[in-house]
């Protein structure tokens, strides 16, 4: 059986890849500290952000059977700071969620990984701009395009390949808790866009699936945010 594993799989983006890919006769792992409530997704408890992430992260593997096996790097950590006060640890933690978490899963699971599997890493329109207040997450999310490239080229020849999916703003629980639940400025992002609306994590979901499964992506940077209005 395809097995597809995604991180952050219990809400958003991530569940409603979780739902596509089960929809479609995947074998779908969620690992995620909260349990994605979708029947016939199987929940993997890790903290990605753990000093023993690694170790945790390889018992899992042993649970895999070879094959074909798509890893989809969703999870993400979005704070709100300023590279004029932005606090260390902190910083360390987001690049431990968005950038060091990716690479151990990367790292543990490419054995497993045979011709036909994919890794998709989610990036974020904020991958290729910058907004203010936003450091951490701008920082890792660029450096996330730069993961894609240089696994797309250290791969090359395994019949695996990679992309990464960069959604613009999208009606997810991060978004809404990151904007302090305010309409006034959700509405403010949605006009940002051409079609005037925020996306649907489906929309995304549906991007991803994709991805996963057409290689002559291989390498490259989809944006899905549909048409920024540039000022």
């Amino acid at each position: 059986m395809k097995q597809v594993i995604i991180t952050g799989a219990s809400k958003g983006i991530g569940k409603a890849t979780a739902t596509m890919f089960a929809e479609s006769g995947y074998r779908v792992f969620n690992i995620s500290r909260t349990e994605c409530d979708l029947e016939g997704i199987t929940n993997v408890s890790i903290d990605l952000a753990a000093s023993d992430a690694e170790e945790q992260v390889t018992k899992f593997a042993e649970t895999l059977e070879n094959g074909e096996i798509h890893l989809v790097h969703n999870a993400a950590r979005l704070t709100s700071e300023s590279v004029k006060d932005i606090d260390i640890p902190a910083f360390r933690s987001t690049i431990d969620i968005n950038i060091i978490a990716p690479q151990i899963l990367n790292g543990v699971l490419l054995p497993k990984m045979q011709p036909g599997s994919s890794i998709v890493y989610i990036g974020s329109t904020l991958s290729e701009k910058a907004v203010p207040n936003s450091y951490s997450y701008v920082v890792t999310k660029h450096a996330m395009i730069g993961m894609m490239r240089a696994t797309c080229q250290d791969l090359a020849g395994s019949g695996i390949h990679t992309t990464c999916i960069c959604p613009g703003f999208t009606n997810t629980e991060m978004l809404r808790a990151h904007v302090g639940e305010s309409q006034e400025i959700l509405d403010s992002i949605a006009g940002g866009s051409t079609f005037g609306r925020l996306i649907e994590p489906d929309e995304i979901a549906r991007t991803i699936v994709f991805a996963a499964g057409n290689a002559v992506l291989n390498g490259a940077v989809i944006h899905a945010n549909l048409g920024q209005i540039e000022n």
